[in-house]
């Protein structure tokens, strides 16, 4: 019987590579499922965790901006207010954190075989989007509890799920690339997640953010996000600012293309950096 050799090599064309990523996407799934294990290996309450940490920080807001500021609610409970935004921020936040760090936490498997490395940093956000639905019981108690009743925008919650989604990607795939070939990332991050929490809407309305400062502070790409997840899940008593949605919109896509193709450009080059 003839010996037969097994040749792993990359994809020679762009369109080769996609078709790749769907073959390996059994890696993708193992990788995903992976994560979540280790997340919450040897917790007392394990996937509790994706519940606990998004309550405290509803709590805190809606003691800090709600009782004590006393800011504006939209015409809803203040807890749902602030949680519509928590949800959002939370998986953003999270998927940055994991992604940034992904290509680095597999060098072993990464500098051994190929697969389209895109895998990587896309099932830490699936990881992140694993939280984010189990998250969102608690959003579903919150109505109950206040019987609040959304509209009929709360269809319309799984497009600006998707936006969240490629906001995520996008700026995880830069972050990841970049951390790479520049470890001093790797406390870039944390400052970004907890400086983004500051000037995000997550605590409060955006409608407080005066007229003139409403566009500027939509460069802030999240600031569209929530907005988003406000208006689909509050229904007539939320109102979202189409300017500033639009230019986070723009940018969300803007990191989503780019971080695509800057990682394309820099992934044939990990292996030997990592």
């Amino acid at each position: 019987m003839k010996n037969k050799e097994l040749i792993i090599e990359s994809g020679c064309t762009e369109s080769q590579y996609w078709k790749d990523l769907w073959n390996y996407r059994d890696l993708f799934y193992f990788l995903a499922w992976r994560d979540i294990i280790v997340r919450y290996k040897q917790t007392v309450i394990g996937m509790a965790w994706a519940l606990i940490r998004p309550f405290f920080t509803m709590i805190v807001f809606t003691v800090v901006f709600g009782n004590l500021a006393k800011l504006p609610s939209e015409g809803a409970p203040y807890p749902i207010l602030v949680f519509a935004g928590t949800l959002p921020w939370q998986f953003f936040a999270n998927s940055l954190s994991q992604s940034s760090n992904s290509l680095i936490n597999n060098a072993n498997l990464i500098s051994k075989v190929y697969f389209p490395r895109l895998i990587v940093p896309s099932s830490a956000v699936i990881v992140s989007f694993v939280d984010f639905m189990i998250s969102g019981i608690i959003l579903l108690g919150l109505m109950a509890w206040y019987n609040f009743v959304p509209s009929w925008r709360i269809v319309t919650l799984p497009l600006f799920m998707v936006i969240v989604f490629a906001a995520s990607m996008g700026i995880g795939l830069w972050l990841c690339s970049l951390n790479v070939k520049f470890r001093d990332f790797r406390n870039i991050v944390p400052f970004i997640v907890q400086f983004g929490l500051y000037i995000s809407p997550v605590g409060f309305s955006s409608n407080v953010v005066p007229e003139q400062w409403r566009l500027l502070y939509s460069l802030n790409p999240m600031v569209g996000v929530i907005d988003g997840f406000r208006w689909a899940i509050l229904g007539g008593s939320s109102n979202i600012y189409w300017p500033g949605f639009m230019v986070s919109l723009t940018l969300v896509s803007l990191f989503l293309l780019t971080g695509i193709r800057y990682f394309r450009n820099t992934e044939r080059t990990f292996a030997d950096v990592i």
